[in-house]
């Protein structure tokens, strides 16, 4: 199951991964996991082995992230894998900048 999150062009957010079997226990992986980007203008930026943000682009549209871990506790590779989408949206304006001039002669 995707996650599916929204922000502006000027925000990222943290995402956690604590991964479960399928009865819902937590379960460990073998090594950290992997985030790629495979479309949009999106990047990651990683914390740790099992968390990372995902971070808005410029450009307003979708960007899809793909995160995979190693299930498989032993040599062998057990691929799991749930994707990220974030939909990006223009900051809006939240002050009008007012400044002002010296004052002159009237």
């Amino acid at each position: 199951m995707s996650l599916e999150l929204r922000c502006t062009n000027e925000e990222k957010i943290p995402i956690s991964v604590n991964p479960t079997t399928a009865s819902g226990k937590p379960v460990n992986l073998d090594g950290p996991i992997i985030v790629t980007v495979t479309s949009g203008d999106g990047t990651v930026e990683m914390i740790d082995d099992r968390s990372f943000f995902v971070v808005s682009g410029e450009v307003l549209e979708p960007t899809t992230f793909l995160i995979e871990g190693d299930a498989d506790l032993g040599a062998g590779i057990v691929t799991v894998a749930d994707t990220i989408i974030l939909t990006v949206e223009g900051a809006l304006a939240k002050s009008l900048g007012l400044s002002a001039g010296p004052a002159v002669i009237k």
